[in-house]
């Protein structure tokens, strides 16, 4: 009766940490469609908004961090469940870098407003997107234990590098072209890298979700784009 009670216990703090989690993933990611929009629009004030609604994400790492505390000091934990718990602890500091991320974004807009727009600025927000993805669907496999879907997340990393590449080109032949631009240019390269940095984190997180499900590294053919 009492192992059951634990093993209840435990079903309902850890369903409290991925709830967290998913929380926490979901600013992130309206943090990140939020930077984008405001760069578009040039949208200072929403810019603002969005480097204040980071705190947030903040308070709840800081739940996240003493609930997992709590969990691992409380109880003796089997090994998954004990990787689930880690995991957690670790995710949690990961998303609140995105927002960090979507954070320094937002900062760029005031620096870029004013200044005349220039095409490439319509392409980031396609890179933004799947950055945005990645996080959501990262998230969805802690949540499932889905290590399939950790890897795929990880597949889609290298696609964003491409985008980042192809970004990088655009912006550069567009600054040399056109010598005026070079500060706005300096600006969306910067943009675009913390997009690229936000693919990163996501993949860190797939690496910790495959195993705390698995128990298993994920394949370095895997991480590397590879096929599994």
């Amino acid at each position: 009766m009492a192992t059951d009670f634990a093993a209840h216990a435990f079903d309902r703090d850890i369903g409290r940490l991925r709830g967290m989690l998913s929380q926490m993933g979901g600013l992130a990611e309206q943090a990140i469609h939020d930077a984008i929009n405001a760069l578009q629009r040039a949208d200072t004030a929403l810019a603002t908004q969005i480097r204040e609604s980071d705190k947030s994400i903040d308070v709840l790492q800081a739940e996240v961090e003493a609930l997992a505390v709590s969990i691992i000091a409380g109880r003796k934990l089997v090994d998954g469940d004990l990787r689930d718990v880690v995991a957690a602890l670790k995710i949690a500091g990961v998303i609140e870098r995105i927002g960090d991320y979507a954070k320094n974004i937002a900062k760029r807009v005031p620096l870029i407003d004013g200044e005349e727009r220039i095409e490439p600025i319509s392409v980031i927000p396609a890179m933004a997107r799947i950055a945005a993805e990645m996080v959501h669907d990262v998230l969805d496999a802690f949540a499932a234990r889905d290590a399939q879907g950790a890897v795929l997340v990880c597949e889609r990393d290298r696609l964003l590098d491409d985008f980042y590449d192809g970004i990088f080109r655009m912006l550069v032949t567009y600054m040399v072209e056109n010598p005026k631009t070079i500060g706005q240019v300096a600006h969306l390269l910067f943009v675009a890298k913390n997009l690229e940095r936000i693919g990163d984190h996501a993949t860190n997180v797939a690496e910790m979700v495959y195993f705390a499900a698995t128990g298993e590294q994920m394949p370095e053919r895997v991480k590397t784009g590879g096929a599994a």
